[in-house]
């Protein structure tokens, strides 16, 4: 019974401190990331509330990443702390055997992986092309922002365009080139593939509309180079048919895992977006780091147990400790940088597959064997 509660103690102080490092590197690299993020702003004209629902929802493939260090962190740390605290020669002391409290560190990190294959194959792509979507359904906001003084902006589909001042809402000397026939109203005539050139004078802009003083309007057909020259002294503009050159296409990363099996596996895949036969491998790479990279945590648990290991000298002990970090980081590192080969190469896939099934029982033996020889010694 007091056993029970001591492994739901450490289970319960090894998840706290799992979920606040998690949090902690993920808010970290998500703050660098949302700073990239404020060109949805200033160049597409996204509105600040799409910006941040956009922002937030990316903070799920951001968690994923980190799961397994913050994973290894936190066992580290629980295992060090209750090594300077002398909470485990009590519970040594008190006939509690090693081997179930690395069993316990085993258990953990089964959760761990559950957790993680929930989270990397449902929730972040959920979550990730539910911000793609976000994308597609608001639109830009206002064309206000995009406008920069006395550079060429390109932030629309076809749009270029150039200002030399502004004000507020005023703009000055106004260069509009419009090649995606969103202008096409503005034009006399049936041209029916052409550039539209628009010089004026001065401006306002609201919003999605735009209103240009005393200025002219340029329309050239692209096969043959007939041109029309309109002048006008007031030209009321209609921006909302500009798309913004944002990827709204879902990428492979925000395509479901279910979908992505669909595509492999060719059953019912005509209707996925990214089911093409150049994205097989890049396909395969995606779903060996949804469901194959979580079971690399266990190996992590088992290595960080030989912390377990009692060590004859405080000079051996710090050389255990940094050797065992630095194995089970090399570990991760091993298993991040082959992942991306898994699709390219059939050899790099099956060692990738097999290595955790393989590395698994031949450390936990030798733990056992380190075990043996410790109880023998005392």
């Amino acid at each position: 019974m007091l056993q029970n509660k001591i492994y739901q103690n450490f289970t319960l102080e090894i998840t706290k401190t799992f979920l606040v490092i998690l949090f902690g590197l993920s808010v970290i690299a998500w703050t660098v990331r949302a700073v990239n993020f404020l060109d949805l702003i200033v160049e597409s004209g996204y509105s600040v509330v799409t910006y941040f629902q956009y922002s937030f929802l990316n903070l799920f493939g951001i968690m994923t990443k980190f799961i397994p260090l913050s994973f290894l962190v936190a066992l580290i740390i629980f295992i060090l702390k209750q090594i300077q605290e002398n909470e485990f020669i009590i519970l040594w002391t008190s006939g509690v055997k090693k081997i179930k409290v690395i069993n316990l560190f085993f258990l953990i990190s089964c959760f761990v992986v559950f957790f993680y294959i929930i989270f990397s194959s449902f929730v972040t792509p959920l979550a990730l092309n539910k911000s793609r979507h976000l994308l597609n359904q608001d639109g830009f906001n206002s064309f206000l922002p995009t406008i920069r003084i006395q550079q060429f902006s390109d932030s629309f589909q076809g749009f270029t365009f150039l200002v030399e001042k502004k004000i507020k809402n005023e703009i000055k000397n106004v260069f509009i080139h419009d090649n995606s026939n969103v202008l096409k109203n503005l034009t006399s005539g049936e041209l029916k593939k052409k550039t539209t050139t628009i010089i004026a004078k001065e401006g306002i802009v609201d919003e999605k509309k735009m209103i240009l003083f005393n200025g002219q309007i340029l329309s050239t057909e692209k096969d043959d180079f007939s041109s029309n020259v309109i002048k006008f002294e007031q030209l009321n503009i209609d921006l909302k048919n500009l798309q913004t050159d944002t990827i709204k296409v879902p990428k492979l990363q925000e395509t479901g895992t279910k979908d992505l099996i669909k595509c492999i596996t060719k059953v019912s895949s005509e209707e996925i977006i990214n089911c093409k036969k150049n994205a097989h491998k890049e396909i395969v790479t995606v779903l060996n780091r949804r469901i194959v990279l979580p079971f690399y945590i266990p190996i992590i648990a088992l290595l960080s147990s030989f912390l377990l290991i009692k060590v004859n000298s405080k000079k051996n002990y710090l050389f255990n400790k940094y050797t065992i970090f630095s194995l089970s980081f090399l570990i991760l590192l091993y298993a991040e940088l082959i992942i991306r080969f898994t699709g390219i190469s059939k050899i790099f896939g099956i060692i990738f597959l097999i290595t955790p099934f393989f590395l698994v029982p031949i450390i936990y033996l030798f733990l056992i064997i380190k075990l043996s020889k410790e109880s023998l010694r005392v």
